[in-house]
Order: structure tokens, then sequence, then C-alpha cells
């Protein structure tokens, strides 16, 4: 019992520090509206097929994997040796999302990698030109075209602390390009996940995003418009998941997860998803995205193959994105 009490005395001085943090993150009074109020969005997207079936609810559920990296980083932790994913989305207006990571259990801890990257594709190019006799500019098509990409390479740690207790974290060098302009900074996430010793039930922290604000751009004549400081998306999340249908013998296993989030630049969320199980093999997904302006139902599907002492994983997730269409991810992962 004295155990326990630590354990949750841990965990709730991780939350009262991370509370803190948002403060000076820039999160404001719920009263305020804060959209629009931060810059590099593209941290928000999870390319994972498997979270994103489950509505992004991920924090407590998906443990085990080089997947966790972009999730939970203390789900790391549950890496046996080595784990390899791949994630391939095609995002809204046909933005293009890729990302991998490695996890590599070493010593009393996993250590893993990740490299994200989001490309806009080509665009093409116009300039303001005096329209003449007028004092008035038009857009012009020059017919040349130019790009713009986001990327970010990170390092991770996670490591079990006791059997109930994993913490982990995700260190990210992170750059905005467009043409030959751009701008880097850094990001930090935090992530614990702990076993309460009633059944599966497990409940996950995890603060996402946290930077220092920078500035995208400089003095400019012509527009005469000062710049401002843009601040980290930074993403604070709180989430249960609990196993069903598991008696030990069974081919049948069930997950079930909810989550709340807290964002520096939105709206209060909740995720809430489910994953059947049969033989360890087949999963068939589905969630529920709550109080977003556009996603809402989702759903996906995936397949493990074993492959003498290795295994392969494929995944398809679905995310209706209401007006703007849907969005379709695959992911190929195997654990060495």
């Amino acid at each position: 019992m004295k155990k326990k009490m630590i354990y949750i005395t841990i965990i709730l001085s991780v939350f009262i520090s991370i509370t803190s943090l948002k403060a000076q993150a820039g999160l404001g009074p719920e009263d305020v509206v804060r959209t629009g109020l931060s810059g590099w969005q593209f941290l928000k997207i999870n390319g994972d097929a498997g979270q994103a079936g489950m509505a992004g609810a991920f924090t407590a559920a998906y443990t085990g994997s080089a997947q966790a990296i972009f999730g939970n980083p203390s789900g790391l932790a549950e890496v046996q040796n080595i784990d390899v994913a791949f994630n391939n989305v095609t995002w809204i207006a046909d933005i293009q999302y890729t990302s991998v990571a490695v996890g590599y259990k070493m010593g009393s801890g996993v250590v893993g990698l990740s490299f994200a990257s989001l490309s806009y594709g080509d665009m093409d190019e116009t300039i303001n030109s005096q329209v003449a006799g007028e004092t008035r500019t038009e857009a012009v098509v020059t017919g040349n075209t130019f790009t713009a990409a986001d990327n970010a390479v990170g390092v991770s740690y996670a490591k079990k602390v006791t059997d109930q207790l994993s913490v982990g974290g995700n260190y990210r060098i992170i750059s905005e390009t467009i043409e030959d302009y751009s701008v880097s900074n850094y990001s930090l996430d935090f992530g614990t996940t702990y076993y309460t010793g009633y059944k599966s039930l497990r409940l996950s922290m995890v603060a996402r995003n946290f930077g220092p604000d920078v500035r995208l751009a400089g003095w400019d004549e012509d527009v005469q418009v000062e710049p401002v400081d843009i601040k980290m998306p930074v993403d604070y999340r709180v989430g249960l998941a609990m196993d069903f249908l598991d008696d030990g013998e069974g081919p049948h296993f069930m997950t079930v997860s909810c989550e709340g989030t807290h964002p520096n630049d939105g709206r209060e969320k909740i995720n809430l998803g489910v994953q059947y199980l049969y033989k360890d093999m087949l999963a068939i997904r589905a969630g529920y995205r709550a109080n977003y302006d556009e996603e809402g139902l989702t759903f996906g599907f995936g397949v493990n193959v074993p492959l003498g002492g290795r295994t392969a994983r494929v995944d398809y997730g679905y995310v209706d994105f209401g007006r703007l269409q849907s969005v379709s991810m695959i992911s190929i992962g195997l654990s060495l």
C-alpha cells in the first residue's frame, strides 16, 4: 500500500509540474478563445494508423512499439528488443505526411529515434504586380513553383521505474521551410503510464510540444507589420485504458480507452476508442473524437503476421474530417 501511494505521489507531482508549465506555455482561462495562438501545427499530426483508428485515444492504450514515440513516449518502455515503425498519411489537400521510428532496448531502458516530415508539394508562385495606370496591385502567376515542408528529428528514452510505472520523454529538433526561408526550434514531450493494480486499468499523462517561442520572420519594409513570437502547440493529455474479454486462454481480447486533451490553442477535447483483437492477429478498431470542429468517427483494422520469432504489422486507419472529407493512414511495423 505504501509503495502504491509513492507511485501515485510521483504521478501527481508530474501533473502539478506540468500544470504550472501550462501557464508558461500560454494556456489562458477557459472562457478565452485560444484558436490560432500557436504555430508548428504539424506536430499535432500522429500518423500511426492504429492510433488513428481508435480516435487518437492512445496515451494509455498503446505500448510496446516504436509508435509510442508519437503518442506517449513512456509506452516505449515495453519494447522487448528492437521495434521499427513506418507511417504514411495522405493528409488534407493532398499534403503528404511520413514518419519513421525505431525503438531499441538498451540495458534497463529503451532508446528511440524518430523522423517526421510534412510535404506540401509544388505550389504556383505568384507576385504582386502594379496595375498599369492604377495605384493598386494584383497577384500574377510567374510560371515558377515553390514548395514547403516541416520536419522533426528526435531522440527518445523510456524506462520502467517499477512493474507498475513507466516514464519516457522525447527531444526533437524541428524546422519549417518555405522556398529559401526556414526557421528551427526544439520541442520536449513527457509521458507516464501507471498500472493501478485494479485488473488491467492503467492511467497515463502526457505533455507534448513544450519549447520556446520563436519568431518566424523579421521586419519587412514592404509589409510594415511587426512580426510576433509564435508559441509551441502545447498539448496536455490524461488517459485511461482497460482490457476486457481476456481470460488468459480465449482468442478474444478487447481494449477500451478514453482520453481528455487540453491544448493551448483550442477547446478541450475527448477521444474515445476501442480495439478488438482476435488471436493476437486480427485487430478491428473504432472511435469517436468529441468537441472537434470537423473530426468525428474513426475506424481501422490491422494484421499481425508471425515471422519466425519476429512479428510484422500492417495497419489501416480512417478519420472522417466532415466538410474536409476524410484522411487515410497506412502503417507498417516490425518487432525483432
